[in-house]
């Protein structure tokens, strides 16, 4: 049995961890519907203060031939070396609340040792509850507000906002997992699985990192800067109705899942898994339609100014 503690190391002249902190979670490798996880890390690390302050080791966790490290090549030598990170951060948001945050790649092997691991971790820090977001495509129209469904053991929550409940198998990723564990041990612990409207599931949609903040501030207190998130996405929102108007195969689709919306009277809840019968135009060709379009709007704009 691989002992936990040798999957991670403490960071050398990292600051003290406060305990008893919220720690959030968010990992790549699973699905990301509308670069929801990518635009919420993103806006954390550029908007607030950070620091790495456990990191871990990836010749235990990674897979380095599915997951290349990047190389910079500098005319006839390597001039630098990036590799992965996961690690847990220590981050103060917008009024100066400390909280950790769990970020980087999801581990490849080791699974039930990487959730010890962490498991431990929380318990040296004495972490007060846990909360983790991702996305996933889903038949819904972008003319209501994304739909959330959420798991865990806080049922508050579950009560108050998780609009779609599935009995149902899933793939599962190791923050399932880690739910999974955290809530037989009795830590309050609550995940978020943002429904994001499935022909924009290969754009970025910045309506599904709002609704992530949303719900995470709901949880925890803490406070985000969104402010830029929500002008990317009344813009997105404004040029996609456009785009409505000149393309018919795309507003078929959306009307459609509208009437559908609108019959059912409970949105999400009982929303069908499978796409409809007739056929419809794939997220994939959606997205490359919906890209060319916004690409040639800037390129017209530019050229006007």
């Amino acid at each position: 049995m691989v002992d936990p503690r040798t999957l991670f190391d403490f960071v050398e002249d990292a600051p003290t961890v406060p305990l008893g902190l919220h720690m959030l979670g968010g990992l790549s490798g699973f699905t990301d519907a509308g670069s929801t996880l990518s635009q919420i890390s993103d806006n954390i690390f550029a908007n607030l203060e950070h620091k790495l302050v456990v990191s871990f080791v990836n010749d235990e966790l990674l897979d380095y031939r599915s997951r290349r490290p990047v190389m910079f090549f500098e005319r006839d030598h390597i001039a630098e070396y990036e590799p992965a990170q996961l690690g847990i951060y220590l981050v103060y948001d917008e009024v100066k609340q400390p909280f950790l945050y769990l970020h980087g790649y999801e581990p490849d092997f080791k699974w039930e040792a990487f959730v010890e691991a962490v498991g431990d971790l929380i318990e040296i820090f004495d972490v007060a509850d846990f909360t983790w977001v991702h996305a996933i495509p889903f038949p819904l129209p972008h003319t209501r507000a994304v739909g959330i469904t959420v798991s865990g053991n806080r049922q508050d929550l579950i009560d108050a906002v998780s609009e779609w409940k599935p009995q149902t198998q899933v793939p599962g990723n190791v923050l399932h997992l880690l739910e999974f564990r955290l809530s037989a041990s009795g830590l309050p612990t609550v995940g978020y699985v943002l429904l994001v409207p499935h022909y924009l599931s290969d754009s970025s949609f910045p309506p599904a990192a709002v609704a992530g903040f949303e719900q995470i501030s709901s949880a925890t207190g803490l406070v985000f800067p969104t402010d830029a998130l929500r002008d990317e996405g009344t813009i997105f929102l404004g040029r996609l109705k456009e785009q409505l108007v000149q393309n018919e195969e795309l507003a078929r689709v959306v009307s459609a899942l509208e009437q559908g919306y609108l019959n059912d009277k409970t949105g999400p809840i009982s929303a069908p898994i499978s796409k409809p019968a007739t056929k419809l135009p794939t997220a994939d060709e959606i997205a490359s339609e919906l890209e060319g379009y916004l690409a040639s709007r800037a390129k017209n704009e530019g050229n006007e100014s």
